[in-house]
């Protein structure tokens, strides 16, 4: 029986170990039930009801999710990035330290979620309601955030640099801490009764653009415009 030299085997072993690495992951489950973990990326998951499944840690990344309920359930950490959520219903879902980078979620619903230190960069998310969501430590940066809906979310610490807010509602959210607003568009943004004292990039043009009123509390420098309060607008 011929031996193979020690140095050709080597080389073969090396070999194999490079091709195996450079080898695609094995493909999503689509037909995996929900569970902690599961891979659906890239699975068509559309008007499906999920409420209170678990999803901790799933990854869901271009998966379409579009007008399914995920009510309740728990999405920690879980990476939603680039996935369709457009019309999703996420209402008292627990998001917290999860990925929505990139997702198109137009008339998505995250009333009373939790998504603290979650990342929506560069969403889509016009439209979007987050009342009474629990956002802190939340990325918005760079977010189309238009009409979106903040009322009474917490917002401690929450970044919208380079965020479209415009007409997007912010009355009654708590914005405490040093929330960056750098280089954001504030075109009609709701910002009656707000305190936005502690703001970070805040300059006087965007808050002439914006829609606040005598109880609006501004950054140290900045002035409220004399056409305030603006005219309320309809939905």
């Amino acid at each position: 029986m011929t031996r193979m030299p020690v140095k050709m085997l080597a080389s073969s072993v090396i070999a194999l170990a490079a091709f195996c690495a450079a080898m695609p992951a094995f493909a999503a489950d689509c037909g995996e039930t929900p569970a902690s973990g599961v891979d659906w990326s890239n699975c068509n998951k559309k008007n499906l009801m999920l409420e209170s499944s678990d999803f901790e840690g799933a990854n869901l990344a271009d998966a379409d999710l579009s007008q399914t309920s995920l009510k309740g359930a728990n999405l920690t950490s879980a990476n939603f990035e680039k996935a369709t959520l457009i019309r999703a219903w996420l209402e008292n879902a627990k998001a917290d330290g999860a990925k929505f980078d990139k997702i198109e979620a137009y008339r998505s619903v995250f009333q009373s979620a939790s998504a603290q230190k979650a990342s929506f960069a560069a969403a889509e998310l016009q439209r979007a309601d987050f009342t009474g969501a629990q956002l802190s430590g939340a990325s918005f940066e760079k977010a189309e955030l238009g009409r979106t809906n903040f009322a009474k979310a917490t917002l401690s610490e929450s970044k919208f640099a380079l965020a479209n807010l415009s007409r997007a509602n912010l009355v009654g959210a708590t914005l405490g801490g040093k929330v960056s607003f750098d280089r954001a568009f504030m075109y009609l943004t709701r910002i009656e009764g707000v305190d936005l004292s502690t703001a970070t990039g805040l300059e006087q043009a965007q808050i002439d653009l914006a829609c606040g009123d005598a109880t609006t509390k501004l950054p140290s420098g900045l002035k409220a415009p004399t056409d305030w309060p603006c005219p309320a607008e309809p939905n």
